[in-house]
């Protein structure tokens, strides 16, 4: 019989769709024959050599010589740079004029590499210019949320083939960060702990969803995972912002995320995802109550008309499941790519 289990971090209901369920390897991705990936390409505004198809660099890894992870502003941005936010309001009618930041990393030089083929020091490096530059736009008074993600392949909405990510610092936070924080809030003011270090907990304890574990982080498949193979990566340390990682923690987190996405690659064939950092805003970095985690989405199935009418998701693959495929996903993480 089917299974609705409620999310308890936005209160949401996920179907779990065991008529319908799948096995986990029947989600493999089956691609089209297609040449492999060149390591430089003329056109690309992101490959060494063509910086100047791009804005100039407001960060590079290394600061001198040839760089290894370079941060640019976008150049089709969402946001502009310039000015300062005002808000315009007309009875029913709330605007505010459109002042942010955007801005590409530009994960490493080859253009032919994805996040899951890159060695562990690299993904290490690409973790410490988010962290930078995280902070560095956080401390912006016109700033009071930065969001940074990643967008693998056509279906999770990327259009340029070079392996980067993005940042977008917005003037607003959204409605659905507001929630979160405020079901967290709600939560620690009626039990007097953090949520989610009580999920971290619970998890721990009975790692039925759980899929890898080192000192500093864990990887789990979501209790109420709304699409199948969604994967949460959480601090065991509490940490309401991202900002509040230290290096050591930066080291391990890119051993998990190396690992996690290694393992969906392997398994599943290369599949399309995101992968977002869900923080604090900056006005909420030290509460007691919020927990940072990254989340990451593989794009295996399609919104359709009752997720969109309800609100509600229907998953097909049990996290369970899920988590099982994936903890036996063999992967070396010390192999490099060629």
């Amino acid at each position: 019989m089917p299974e609705l289990r409620q999310n308890r971090f936005t209160k949401e209901w996920v179907i779990m769709s065991t008529e319908r369920a799948k096995r986990p390897e029947d989600l493999r991705v089956q691609h089209d024959p297609r040449p492999p990936l060149p390591a430089y390409s003329e056109k690309c505004p992101f490959c060494p050599g063509n910086e100047r198809l791009a804005p100039p660099a407001v960060m590079a890894i290394p600061a001198d010589g040839k760089w290894e992870v370079r941060i640019v502003p976008n150049k089709f941005a969402a946001l502009s740079r310039e000015g300062e936010p005002w808000r315009k309001i007309e009875r029913s009618r709330r605007s505010l004029n459109g002042v942010g930041i955007h801005e590409v990393i530009v994960e490493t030089p080859n253009h032919a590499l994805t996040t899951a083929l890159l060695p562990v020091e690299n993904v290490a490096e690409i973790l410490r210019a988010y962290q930078q530059r995280f902070t560095e736009i956080s401390a912006d008074p016109r700033i009071t949320h930065v969001t940074i993600f990643k967008n693998h392949g056509a279906a999770a909405g990327t259009s340029l083939e070079h392996p980067h990510s993005q940042l977008i610092g917005t003037p607003v936070i959204s409605s659905q960060v507001r929630n979160r924080v405020y079901e967290a809030l709600r939560h620690y003011d009626e039990f007097g702990e953090c949520i989610f270090c009580e999920a971290i907990k619970e998890d721990l304890a009975s790692p039925a969803r759980v899929v890898v574990t080192t000192q500093h982080f864990f990887a789990v498949e979501p209790f109420a995972s709304s699409t199948p193979f969604a994967t949460y990566i959480y601090p065991r340390r509490h940490m309401a912002s991202f900002g509040a990682i230290s290096d050591a923690e930066i080291v391990d987190l890119a051993k998990v995320l190396k690992t996690v996405l290694a393992k969906l690659y392997v398994g599943l064939q290369n599949p399309d995802f995101n992968y977002t950092i869900r923080t604090a805003p900056h006005e909420n970095a030290g509460v007691l109550y919020y927990h940072w985690y990254l989340s990451v989405i593989p794009r295996l199935t399609r919104v359709a008309g009752f997720e969109l009418g309800s609100g509600m998701f229907i998953n097909t693959v049990l996290p369970e499941a899920a988590a099982e495929f994936l903890r036996n996903v063999k992967v070396d993480l010390a192999a490099a790519a060629d």
